[in-house]
């Protein structure tokens, strides 16, 4: 078995022990997967027991699945609603790229910047009157978690940021996200946050991770940009600390006080893309260990 393979049994934080009761136990191969937008009755009910060698998760929710078979190897509280921070910009990708090229040009204007100046959010540094491509200001939305791109982005491709928040919301309802809700294109905690859900985020992230330039850019985790004639030279870093971890293919971090750590998370095994999400977690480096710790359990022993 290859090393990489082999689960993480030391990692601080990490047992095997889980609170009886507190997750979904792993999908067996006689139950069928999930029909989008259906919650089944027993996640939000009576849970069956959780696997005894399942990793301790102690974000507040999360939900691993195979992308291939809609297998489901880890659930907690799947269905709960929670703000989901930053991992919002995910929906933002997938909308602008429903409707624009990657090569399409973008021009960042001074409300985008004073935009992304207020409230403490993360930041591109992108400079008024810069001209980025399409896919340019993506990895300035995905990388550093531009609050500003995001702003860019929503404004060209509403037209307006509340036309473009309309249209994320008509995307989560395509895809059987009925347990979300979007107020606004970057996760910020304005109108109240907006809401979502561990499973309603996995379901996005596997449609995502289905677009070339999405899953291109999220998978990066170094984007410079060389100063031309059109912009200013830009230097980004991703966020995403699972990033080199074997297999890892994105996608999003995200922060706020109200929603905690979270983290949409993917990786390739075997012929197989596990895809996850981790909502509500106190510590930041923990939601990658979990993460990564996850993966592993569910590459092995057969599990795939």
């Amino acid at each position: 078995m290859p090393t990489h393979l082999t689960y993480r049994l030391g990692r601080a934080l990490l047992g095997v022990v889980i609170t009886a009761g507190a997750v979904t136990a792993v999908a067996t191969g006689a139950q069928a997967a999930p029909q989008p937008g259906v919650v089944s009755p027993v996640s939000r009910t009576h849970a069956p027991a959780a696997a005894a060698d399942a990793p301790a998760v102690l974000g507040r929710a999360a939900h691993l699945i195979d992308a291939r078979t809609g297998k489901v190897y880890f659930s907690k509280k799947a269905d709960r609603r929670m703000p989901v921070a930053s991992i919002t910009k995910v929906m933002t990708a997938y909308t602008v790229l429903k409707q624009a090229k990657p090569t399409d040009v973008v021009k960042v204007t001074s409300a985008d910047v004073r935009y992304a100046s207020k409230g403490g959010a993360s930041v591109a540094y992108l400079r008024a009157g810069d001209r980025l491509t399409v896919e340019e200001m993506l990895y300035a939305l995905m990388l550093p978690s531009g609050a500003d791109a995001a702003h860019a982005l929503a404004r060209s491709y509403g037209p307006g940021v509340d036309a473009f928040t309309a249209k994320m919301n008509a995307n989560a309802r395509a895809l059987g996200m009925k347990d979300t809700l979007y107020v606004n294109p970057d996760g910020m905690p304005a109108k109240g946050g907006g809401y979502s859900t561990a499973r309603d985020q996995v379901r996005l992230a596997q449609a995502a991770l289905d677009n070339k330039t999405i899953k291109k850019v999220g998978s990066t985790r170094y984007r410079s940009l060389p100063e031309t004639a059109e912009h200013g030279a830009y230097s980004w870093r991703n966020t995403n600390r699972l990033l080199g971890t074997p297999g890892a293919v994105g996608l999003k971090t995200g922060f706020t006080r109200a929603a905690g750590y979270t983290l949409a998370f993917a990786a390739e095994r075997d012929g197989h893309r596990l895809v996850g999400v981790i909502l509500g977690e106190s510590s930041s480096s923990r939601r990658f260990d979990t993460a990564e710790a996850l993966v592993d359990w569910a590459a092995t022993s057969g599990r795939l």
